[in-house]
């Protein structure tokens, strides 16, 4: 191996640390889109409710708080890519109206985006 196919390694291995790619990064945070503050559509979630929302007595109240100001304010939203909701973004949903959200705002279960 050359001094070249040592940088480009080096190049690679620190290109995937700083993606997190080849390693678990999840932790059943919400995407709450804060980098668009008030979106006018919404992403899917891509991970599943973690403790800090459904650990009970354990729960984070910040985290709870937020989701809470989320589906609220976003969650009657359609979503991006005009496709229904998924199962996880169901969960998400779910979750909101069992801890006192109104169903009025989340999303229909068939509801896409209208143009």
């Amino acid at each position: 191996m050359n001094a070249r196919h040592l940088a480009l390694g080096a190049v690679l291995l620190t290109g995937l640390a700083l993606t997190g790619c080849g390693r678990d990064t999840s932790d059943g945070s919400l995407d709450v889109q804060s980098a668009t503050p008030s979106p006018t559509c919404r992403v899917h979630q891509t991970e599943e409710p973690g403790d800090q929302y459904t650990g009970r007595s354990d729960a984070d109240p910040r985290a709870v708080l937020e989701l809470m100001r989320y589906y609220t304010a976003n969650g009657a939203k359609p979503f991006c890519d005009d496709r229904a909701p998924t199962g996880t973004d169901r969960r998400w949903a779910d979750l909101y109206s069992q801890l006192g959200g109104g169903r009025e705002h989340v999303v229909a279960r068939d509801s896409v985006k209208q143009e």
